[in-house]
């Protein structure tokens, strides 16, 4: 996790968080008294995947990207749930902690999920919300090659023997290819089976049989999404195979005012394949 080929591209300061399960990484750049940005990311990435972001807005506003438990350089706790609904707990937790206000919540993949449970819970603390190829909601569509990871013993033998999910994801999350010093940012903290724990169990944690353990914790977000009444944000990679118009779609028929752009070549990893448009529309609603 040293390798200079990377840690170039993510320059900033790590900070740590405790909360009851381990201890949360984040970094925290910018002027401390603006009102800040808070980056959730999703499955099989971390708080590398906003670093442009990061690099962008931060001379000139406060940007705070978190890495949720078990993924980035986050703890590995063994005891942990990792769950839905823990990973809003420590959402609510650390923003809580650092006391954040007017909050511009920008999310991605896991991180709508866990983001808009934080946002229900603390709607005072929330400015406005930018959401990207995401889902707070349940539909009934998993693609083939997420099921297999996700199928038993194979596959978290394919998610943490082979690191199957997190390499599938730097060759299919995106329209242009990934750099080589980008792929090995993506990779650098899922080095080994014991750090890919958070990966596996955000697979398994798709709730979709009608008895899983995070079914309620969702449907209870989705349900709450129709008294939310923050500014949003939809800003959209077409040509994702996972998240796919349809879940654009969804968020457009909950929020109708919101601001809507569709980025027709790009793929899951949106900021990857359209950085420069991505962060000069987040300024432009954050400003």
């Amino acid at each position: 996790m040293t390798n200079p080929a990377w840690r170039a591209l993510f320059p900033f300061e790590s900070r740590t968080h405790e909360v009851p399960s381990g201890r949360l990484h984040y970094v925290d750049e910018g002027p401390s008294a603006g009102d800040p940005i808070l980056c959730l990311h999703g499955n099989p990435t971390w708080a590398f995947h906003y670093r442009r972001l990061i690099a962008e807005i931060s001379p000139f506003q406060r940007v705070i990207a978190l890495d949720h438990m078990g993924m980035g350089l986050s703890d590995r706790p063994v005891e942990f749930s990792y769950t839905l609904a823990d990973h809003v707990q420590n959402t609510v937790a650390f923003v809580d902690a650092l006391d954040l206000r007017k909050i511009t919540l920008v999310v991605h993949d896991w991180g709508g999920a866990i983001g808009m449970g934080m946002a229900l819970a603390r709607p005072d603390r929330i400015a406005r919300v930018v959401v990207m190829n995401t889902a707070a909601f349940f539909i009934p569509r998993l693609p083939k090659r997420i099921a297999l990871c996700r199928a038993g013993a194979f596959g978290e033998f394919i998610t943490r023997g082979l690191n199957g999910f997190a390499r599938g994801a730097t060759t299919m999350t995106t329209t242009t290819p990934l750099p080589a010093d980008v792929k090995a940012g993506y990779l650098a903290p899922y080095a080994n089976w014991r750090r890919r724990i958070g990966i596996w169990n955000f697979v398994r944690d798709i709730p979709m049989e009608p008895n899983h353990r995070s079914r309620a914790t969702l449907a209870g977000i989705e349900a709450g999404l129709s008294s939310f009444r923050k500014p949003v944000q939809i800003l959209w990679g077409e040509r994702d195979w996972c998240f796919t118009p349809q879940f654009r779609g969804e968020w457009q028929a909950r929020f109708p005012k919101a601001y809507v752009h569709r980025f027709e070549n790009a793929g899951h990893y949106l900021i990857e394949d359209e950085p420069n448009g991505v962060i000069a529309r987040i300024r432009d609603f954050t400003s």
